[in-house]
């Protein structure tokens, strides 16, 4: 069973890693485009900043959840360097849990916003599943797209965080816990 879990666990981190490196790979690609064609060709394209600056929204969100999972995120470790460890690993805990408040509020109201989000890109087209298949819609894109990783985002920030807490307590339980590994500088 837990051989299961950390499978799945190291799959989602992998797939995670991967969306990011293909928002980046993105964000760079319309971004060297849009500056080939603005500068160079005198033609810059209507959608070109747009698409940089979705593909940094989502890859920011995906990173935060893997941020959350590997414990990178914003943290008091030089405090949890002085406190002995049991105390140490309440306040991490803590930390982790409010982490985890924050991926409901972020399902919540990310879910709010996404249904009730008016307005669209002018300068966007989407695809569309009508009739039983996907179309293309020349129009315009709904901004509901573009939010919609608010709620997958808090969804998987909620599991990294309780993943994080079952495996310190895990390894706090069997006397192997320890803080992060980016604090020993010998590693």
């Amino acid at each position: 069973m837990i051989a299961a879990i950390r499978l799945i666990d190291q799959t989602v981190k992998k797939m995670l890693t991967a969306f990011c490196a293909v928002f980046l790979c993105a964000m760079v690609a319309f971004t060297v485009y849009s500056v080939v064609m603005r500068y160079v060709f005198r033609d810059p394209p209507i959608w070109g900043d747009l698409l940089t600056v979705l593909s940094n929204i989502w890859l920011v969100f995906f990173a935060l959840a893997l941020t959350v999972r590997d414990k990178d995120h914003i943290a008091l470790d030089m405090i949890y360097n002085w406190l002995p460890l049991k105390a140490a690993f309440l306040v991490q805990q803590f930390w982790t849990a409010v982490i985890f408040c924050i991926g409901i509020v972020m399902i919540v109201w990310g879910i709010e916003a996404v249904q009730t989000m008016g307005g669209k890109y002018w300068e966007m087209w989407h695809f569309a599943w009508e009739d039983g298949g996907i179309v293309f819609k020349p129009n315009y894109m709904p901004k509901k797209y573009a939010i919609a990783i608010v709620p997958i985002s808090g969804f998987l920030v909620c599991v990294a965080a309780v993943a994080s807490i079952i495996e310190d307590s895990l390894r706090l339980k069997a006397g192997t816990y320890r803080q992060s590994s980016d604090l020993d500088v010998t590693e």
